[in-house]
């Protein structure tokens, strides 16, 4: 299953009042696992940038100044997003700013049910205690001291790592792992080869064929390998 792991930043708390979406970060995993594939970009807000946001993520309105605007790159963002699953932290406040910048290009905008919401998988499994990114990342022993602030991109990343932990996926891999290395070292059973869901596209095209006949005519009737046939 593919799903997209997503994180913002903005130009405050509250994109009714004004503030914009400067910062979208995306992580592509699949079944489970990072495919390595990521969506970055930074966006111009229209506006000047507050004190107390700069503060969290170090951009400031000189260096948006010369960034695209949200309708520029919404086509290749949604292009990246799909219908996949929007796996993001504290959920309700990205897809706010999303969809306020959608709906202010009249775009439609993002359903909800198709968020994942990471803070309230870890306040269910976490009950009591402080939910934050740093926190899970210290929790799972995910190094974050690359996190000295807010980054779209990287906190995506660091979220993909904390889901994996979070819903008990990387624990799976391991025991499926432990057992293929058991059945291996005890002799039977074969290591489990897991199948794509989509193939991968041919990587050899007709003119490659062609070429390849092309070289084959050039050795006559009776090839060299002739010579082995049947003596294996």
């Amino acid at each position: 299953m593919r799903e997209i792991v997503l994180d913002t930043e903005t130009t405050g708390l509250d994109p009714l009042r004004g503030d914009r979406l400067v910062e979208i970060g995306c992580v592509e995993i699949f079944n489970r696992m990072p495919t390595g594939q990521t969506f970055h970009r930074y966006i111009n807000p229209e506006r000047d940038m507050p004190p107390e946001a700069f503060a969290v993520h170090g951009l400031s309105t000189a260096f948006l100044a010369g960034k695209p605007l949200f309708a520029e790159v919404v086509e290749e963002f949604l292009e990246f997003i799909a219908d996949a699953p929007l796996v993001i932290h504290n959920a309700s406040f990205d897809i706010s700013f999303i969809n306020a910048e959608l709906d202010r290009i009249k775009q439609p905008t993002i359903a909800r049910e198709r968020l994942v919401d990471t803070l309230l998988l870890a306040r269910r499994k976490h009950p009591g205690v402080s939910n934050r990114l740093d926190d899970l990342c210290s929790r799972y022993s995910i190094d974050n001291s690359r996190r000295t602030k807010h980054g779209a991109l990287l906190d995506a990343e660091l979220l993909a790592e904390v889901y994996i932990d979070l819903i008990g996926a990387r624990q799976s891999q391991l025991i499926l792992a432990s057992e293929t290395r058991a059945a291996q070292a005890g002799g039977y059973g074969e290591m489990p080869r897991r199948q794509r869901e989509v193939p991968l596209a041919p990587r050899i095209t007709g003119a490659d064929r062609e070429a390849h006949r092309a070289f084959v005519a050039t050795l006559g009737d009776k090839p060299i390998w002739h010579d082995f046939l049947g003596t294996a």
